[in-house]
């Protein structure tokens, strides 16, 4: 799943910089304006090995400037917390335990977030060819490797959004899809005191 939330983050950053500037600037100025928000996500992974979609849902709480939780509900219930540079785990006690594995997805999910609300991933037109489309109202960014080497991975990713980014497609070359849609997507509100605690803040 931690491969699933970096997808999440490097794709949210890429979305900082558009072939139509002007689309991109409102639309960035759009997701700024809810730095602190909640959501619920499904999230379909297709394999041509599989003969069915892997489902699971779940939702989740991002705060720029201190991190993200991603809350699993089903098949199974999984807490992550991205939060200071680290990847840990949510146990029943409400304390958390290091995921020492997941050091490189932490950087993508917080970091890259962190990139997108604040404007800056420069690192996007020089490693894709990206298409916008629609308004600020409605919009559609569609991004395509560059690289050579990147494709022989990566065959495509679509987000899509209005005040917030409400899917995200990423497609792999051997034929695996990935679609997060986001339902109930809003301004985060108060935080649980567990929460404010894992993402340290006072």
């Amino acid at each position: 799943m931690r491969r699933l939330i970096a997808f999440l983050a490097l794709l949210c950053a890429f979305a900082a910089q558009a072939q139509s500037p002007t689309l991109t600037d409102e639309v960035l100025g759009h997701l700024a304006r809810h730095p602190h928000v909640r959501a619920e996500f499904t999230q379909s992974r297709e394999n041509p090995a599989l003969a069915e979609p892997q489902l699971s849902h779940g939702d989740l709480l991002f705060v720029i400037g201190h991190g993200m939780v991603w809350h699993t509900r089903d098949p199974f219930e999984d807490t992550l917390v991205f939060a200071a540079g680290n990847t840990s785990r949510l146990n029943a006690q409400g304390t958390l335990d290091r995921v020492r594995d997941g050091n490189r997805g932490v950087g993508q999910v917080y970091g890259m977030l962190q990139s997108l609300l604040a404007g800056k991933s420069d690192d996007a037109t020089r490693q894709f060819t990206i298409d916008a489309e629609g308004t600020p109202a409605r919009w559609t960014l569609h991004f395509v490797p560059r690289q050579a080497r990147v494709a022989k991975v990566l065959a495509g990713i679509t987000l899509k959004g209005d005040d917030f980014l409400q899917s995200i497609e990423v497609s792999l070359a051997n034929g695996e899809r990935t679609v997060i849609t986001f339902a109930n997507t809003r301004d985060a509100g108060s935080l649980t005191l567990v929460e404010a605690k894992v993402l340290g803040i006072p």
